[in-house]
């Protein structure tokens, strides 16, 4: 646990809201592998487009900057690049969905594994996710989940790693008006429906939107850099983005779930 804001003040946790796709669940990973080369392979069929390296550097970078907001600001931002390389105005939609049947392409064999029970679902789940889960449970503090993949496809795989029973209810994801969904609205909602003191509530992220929208209303914000590839240790990149975005801890995963436990509540 790296602790980022060394002056951090907890009150009494009432509520806890955690991202999904790189903080719970990993049945989505190397999706960057999928969305990257889409994205470079559009802006390199505009009239003006620059090197193949340097339309992935700028394809790279807009996509770990808009990490954790709806899947469709990141194809809003593609349009734009488009346009002004001279190719024609699409509809964002459009691209949102060929990257997700792209993506729905490559983990196919994942959600099918983890419906027939062919595949163990802790292998597609960050090492302690369901420790952590039972522990705030058992402290009886609300549990929230929000997501920037399409809420469908969100509740459907929450399922599938058998995590619905902690969120009930409380599980959002985007739409295609994504007007009616962000993750800021979510948490804003959690803070006026309960009458919060932002300090009453946790979050759990791992990309910048998740990160700043807690901060954003006092809370507490908790970066999560797992390593997807070896579940060792933490991402350089990942903690590095985190710290950018001014995460107040930051762990590589929940198998330290005593020492969470402690920092959260206390020792109590």
């Amino acid at each position: 646990m790296i602790f980022i804001n060394k002056d951090i003040k907890i009150s009494r946790i009432h509520s806890v809201v955690f991202d999904f796709d790189g903080t719970l669940s990993l049945i989505r990973k190397g999706w960057q592998e999928i969305m990257t080369p889409y994205f470079v392979e559009v802006l390199m069929n505009t009239p003006n487009h620059d090197s193949l390296e340097k339309e992935r550097v700028c394809a790279r970078e807009f996509i770990d900057i808009l990490t954790g907001k709806q899947t469709i600001y990141q194809c809003i931002r593609l349009n734009e690049e488009v346009i002004k390389r001279g190719g024609i105005s699409k509809e964002p939609l459009l691209y949102k969905n060929e990257y997700h049947r792209r993506l729905l392409e490559k983990i196919k064999y994942r959600r099918e594994g983890l419906k027939n029970k062919s595949i163990d679902r802790t292998k597609y789940m960050v090492v302690g996710t369901i420790e952590v889960l039972e522990m705030l449970h058992s402290h009886k503090v609300n549990l929230y989940l929000a997501s920037g993949t399409d809420e469908k496809y969100v509740k459907e795989e929450v399922e599938l790693l058998g995590l619905t029973k902690y969120f009930g209810e409380y599980i959002y994801g985007a739409r295609d008006d994504f007007k009616l969904f962000s993750k800021a609205m979510v948490i804003k909602n959690i803070i006026n429906e309960n009458k919060l003191q932002g300090s009453s509530l946790v979050g759990f992220g791992d990309g910048y939107v998740e990160i700043e929208n807690i901060k954003d209303v006092g809370g507490i914000a908790i970066g999560v850099a797992t390593n997807e590839d070896t579940m060792i240790g933490m991402d350089k990149w990942k903690l590095e983005r985190l710290t950018r975005a001014k995460a107040d801890v930051i762990i590589s995963d929940f198998r330290n779930i005593k020492e969470i436990e402690d920092f959260l509540f206390g020792g109590k």
